[in-house]
């Protein structure tokens, strides 16, 4: 039971790591940051901090 849990919460989170770098993909193409898309390439957490960040409304 602990196994499936961990599993599934693994899962879980590299999903929403995945859709959080998609997020910034879409939002660094849209607004010409191209020095930020390559910062998010290169770091991937950066990405998805940032991507996770414009969910929160913590900046655009």
């Amino acid at each position: 039971m602990a196994e499936n849990i961990t599993a599934l919460a693994t899962l879980a989170f590299g999903l929403l790591a995945f859709a959080g770098w998609c997020q910034h993909l879409y939002t660094c193409f849209n607004e010409h940051l191209t020095g930020f898309l390559i910062a998010g390439a290169l770091f991937f957490p950066v990405a998805v901090v940032h991507g996770w960040g414009i969910w929160m409304h913590w900046w655009s």
